[in-house]
């Protein structure tokens, strides 16, 4: 095709791996569209090497290459993300009750879209149909040749799918019995109209002159989403340009000046919107459930309400360490970096729990808790640094991207090796401070068996 041979134009040998054309089937990240009317082009890279392009430009060098061909097709790109969220930056389902409103609505709402700073490929999900013949009884012409429109409409389903006129019952399965006219090889879809008819006076005619006729072309699907029809419109946001929720608060803006002018219609968004939303709204109760656990588990083990709490304080002191994580290396606060802070509040407190228990342990065997605290210190800071930087060393090459930057990994990497490095390093200062400050005077006995 035009499209591919563009695309070979575009494509170098050694970034390459594969390139797939198939028919019949459109692949995105959440379905798999079939029908005659679909096409893609799948493209396989090879593992990006010094020098090489990026996956996005890539994508970009194909878009100006072919987005300007001139082709009925819609085209469109797709970049496979492989995590959350999978769902495109903007996602709008135009909702109502008649096609041809939501249609008009639909071209609003993407001419909105246009105006977006790096919006692109904007498309809808409207399928089109195959071409159709609509048929529109006129009943004054069939009065005049002496015939009831019902027995037209009749006429055409004899002609057609036949008439069913009793349902029988065989091995228990149910049967219908179709009275059908012979079929006859029509050349043309509208030939049916030529078919003869007979008139109550013993004349002849045809079903041409008591119908009005039109070829258009039927919708392929009808789609629903909370029990109204819809038409759902996508685009991609080029990164760094518009952010999601700016790019759907410009929608919701616009369109409530052309609200008026549609009031059946009602938008709904979702897409990465919804993903990122339904994230932020679990983030808060998981993470606070996840942090009574580990309150739990820890006052179980010393027997305290207060240590637990001091070891707690080691989250907070990585979070600093992940704000500043992101702002030396240009990362945003995303999705996958509150995963890393996520994953990074269990690894934190390692430090804290290795310095209190040796404490602890010291004071139990009577030694006085400034004593226990310097010795526990100095007894554990090079397990602690041990520890500490075999995690940063294994991460630390996913971070900074020595072999190969991965935009939805590396953040995480990121966000983990700095939280986890201004942690520790506090943990070693700030935790032995704060014990000595609270152990005064108290003592800690330990059951022997």
């Amino acid at each position: 095709s035009t499209i591919e041979e563009r695309l070979n134009t575009v494509l170098l040998q050694e970034e390459t791996r594969a390139v797939t054309v198939q028919a019949g089937v459109m692949f995105t990240e959440t379905e798999a569209l079939i029908g005659e009317q679909y096409g893609q082009i799948q493209v396989s890279l090879n593992p990006r090497t010094q020098g090489q392009r990026s996956v996005s430009e890539v994508v970009a060098a194909a878009r100006a290459a072919i987005i300007d061909l001139p082709t009925a097709a819609d085209v469109s790109f797709l970049e496979m993300s492989g995590g959350p969220p999978t769902e495109p930056p903007v996602k709008v389902n135009v909702r109502g009750d008649n096609f041809e409103t939501i249609a008009k609505a639909t071209s609003e709402v993407k001419r909105i879209v246009s105006t977006i700073p790096g919006a692109r490929d904007i498309r809808d999900n409207e399928v089109p149909g195959r071409r159709q013949l609509v048929i529109d009884l006129q009943e004054a012409q069939i009065r005049q040749f002496g015939l009831d429109p019902a027995d037209v409409a009749r006429l055409f389903r004899l002609h057609t799918d036949g008439e069913i006129v009793s349902i029988l019952r065989a091995e228990g399965e149910k049967v219908e019995l179709r009275v059908r006219a012979d079929q006859q090889s029509l050349s043309r879809i509208d030939a049916v109209l030529d078919v003869p008819v007979a008139l109550p006076d013993g004349t002849m005619t045809t079903m041409r002159p008591m119908v009005g006729t039109a070829i258009e072309r039927g919708r392929g699907v009808i789609q629903h989403y909370n029990f109204r029809r819809m038409i759902q419109v996508t685009a991609e946001l080029d990164p760094g340009t518009t952010d999601t929720l700016t790019a759907n608060k410009i929608i919701v803006d616009r369109w409530q000046e052309l609200a008026a002018n549609y009031p059946e219609i009602d938008l709904d968004f979702s897409g990465a919107l919804d993903d990122i939303q339904e994230s932020l709204d679990a983030f808060l109760p998981l993470s606070l459930f996840g942090i009574g656990l580990i309150y739990l588990l820890l006052a179980t083990q010393f027997r305290s309400y207060f240590q637990p709490m001091l070891i707690l304080l080691t989250i907070p002191m990585s979070i600093i360490g992940v704000i500043f994580g992101l702002a030396l290396t240009g990362n945003p606060l995303s999705l996958y970096t509150i995963y890393g802070t996520v994953a990074l509040t269990g690894i934190a407190v390692n430090a804290a729990i290795v310095l209190i228990d040796a404490a602890n342990t010291r004071v139990a065997n009577g030694m006085r808790p400034l004593l226990a605290t310097i010795s526990a210190g100095r007894r554990r800071v090079v397990p602690i640094l041990m520890t500490t930087s075999t995690t940063i060393a294994g991460l630390f090459s996913l971070a900074v991207g020595l072999g190969g930057k991965s935009l939805l990994w590396g953040p995480v990497a990121t966000s983990i090796v700095s939280g986890l490095l201004v942690a520790s390093t506090l943990t070693l200062f700030v935790i032995p401070m704060l014990y000595r400050l609270f152990m005064r005077g108290k003592t800690i006995t330990h059951d022997v068996q």
